[in-house]
């Protein structure tokens, strides 16, 4: 059978950090029977390595606060079949446009603008969300404050918009795991005695140009992340293991100690991923991210 892989192209997404993080995995959890919780789920990528990798995971449990991506996953879910036909049609409309710029354009927009109308039925709205995705440009998700997804069609000449067999093998992965749609802190409520919480949260920004985390009305502020902290300071007091994701604020500024002093408790480890979604090519490239545990590992070498 073929192995999921993550449906979306995201912003922050983990296939670039996927060997470390696997390293990183707490040995004396993953050896037995484990539930796995995944909060903020993205694009699924550590999600997808996780269920691939980990036939003990007795549940998964998947969280996010994007209803529009939630709606896609459970899409997925239980309706791979009439998903797979609605962007079938999407990618041979889109396709057909290939060499007609102003048409293609005018597609783009109108899928767009039905996508924000939200008047049509779950699985063309899980479509849709898959189709800007993939058509977008460099594949972000993007809202203002009335939800209106509003980022540019991207320059892809012949996107693939319907990966059918991945879509089949994502469906099937997802059988075996709870799909939440809400804050964060709700995740809880699912933990067993031996549980592990693997957290991607919207990324702090490197500099006031640089936000790419208002994939919901709400932007997660530093209040959130600090809340986000309590959160993992009651699991790790409840003996939960946890591993958490985040931007090097000290690569745009090295006297920049928000991430060090916020879980000056723990262990942070900062390796090295690729970054294309800067404006600016000049900023585009490796940079530092964190890796946070409430245990000790021993780091992998890097690759990059």
């Amino acid at each position: 059978m073929k192995m999921a892989k993550p449906f979306l192209k995201w912003a922050g997404g983990k296939t670039q950090l996927i060997n470390n993080i696997h390293s990183a995995l707490p040995d004396d959890v993953i050896v037995e029977n484990f539930t796995y919780i995944e909060p903020f789920v993205g694009s699924g990528a550590v999600l997808f390595r996780m269920l691939n990798n980990f036939p003990q995971i007795e549940k998964a449990v998947i969280n996010d606060i994007n209803e529009d991506l939630i709606n896609t996953y459970r899409t997925i879910a239980s309706n791979p079949a009439d998903l797979i036909a609605v962007l079938g049609e999407l990618q041979k409309d889109y396709h057909t446009l290939e060499e007609k710029k102003e048409e293609k354009k005018e597609y783009y927009y109108a899928r767009r603008a039905q996508f924000n109308a939200r008047t049509t039925d779950n699985t063309t709205q899980a479509a849709l969300f898959i189709f800007l995705n993939r058509t977008c440009f460099n594949g972000l998700y993007r809202v203002n404050r009335l939800n209106q997804f509003n980022v540019p069609m991207g320059s892809y000449k012949r996107p693939t918009i319907c990966d059918s067999e991945n879509i089949w093998a994502v469906s099937e992965a997802l059988q075996k795991v709870k799909i939440l749609c809400g804050d964060f802190e709700a995740t809880l409520n699912y933990a067993g005695t031996e549980t592990f919480f693997y957290f991607d949260p919207p990324y702090k920004p490197l500099s006031q140009t640089s936000s790419f985390n208002s994939y919901a009305r709400n932007e997660f502020n530093d209040t959130e992340q600090t809340r986000l902290r309590d959160f993992c300071e009651k699991l790790d007091r409840r003996g939960h293991k946890w591993m958490l994701s985040n931007s090097d604020v000290k690569d745009h500024n090295p006297e920049n100690n928000f991430f060090d002093d916020l879980y000056s408790g723990f262990l942070i480890s900062r390796v090295k991923a690729r970054r294309n979604i800067n404006s600016d090519s000049a900023k585009r490239g490796k940079l530092n991210e964190l890796l946070i545990t409430n245990y000790e590992y021993e780091p992998i070498a890097q690759t990059l």
